[in-house]
């Protein structure tokens, strides 16, 4: 089993930034990959980033590339989403999710955290 928490949810106006953490524990965090998904109000989950087990691939939905940055520290067992440049549309429950395999795919993970809200004002 593995359990996953987010932390760094928060009120920010538009054009701030904030930070997302997940903390992992239960099996081998370094071996699998790991993603970022969101989920506004009255909309479906949606990817948003996903970072393979060592931290050197990783991948974007189209609309938060060049804002948003995944990365990851085995030695701390945590995933970090970097959220620059922040707008409204960006409102949302992100979730943490683990795979069950070291590398980018399309599968979608078997573990998730509870979610941390994130709000963006105008």
């Amino acid at each position: 089993q593995v359990q996953l928490v987010e932390s760094g949810g928060g009120l920010v106006q538009a054009g701030g930034s904030l930070r997302l953490s997940c903390a992992a524990s239960g099996r081998t965090f370094g071996n699998y990959a790991m993603g970022w998904f969101r989920q506004a109000p009255g909309k479906e989950r949606e990817f948003v980033a996903e970072i393979n087990w060592g931290g050197i691939t990783t991948d974007y939905v189209d609309s938060v590339k060049g804002r948003f940055t995944i990365s990851r520290d085995n030695a701390k067992t945590a995933m970090y989403l970097q959220m620059n440049s922040l707008k409204p549309e960006d409102t949302a429950v992100y979730y943490c999710a683990a795979y069950t395999a070291p590398g980018l795919t399309t599968t979608p993970p078997r573990y998730w955290g509870q979610g941390t809200p994130v709000t963006v004002s105008s």
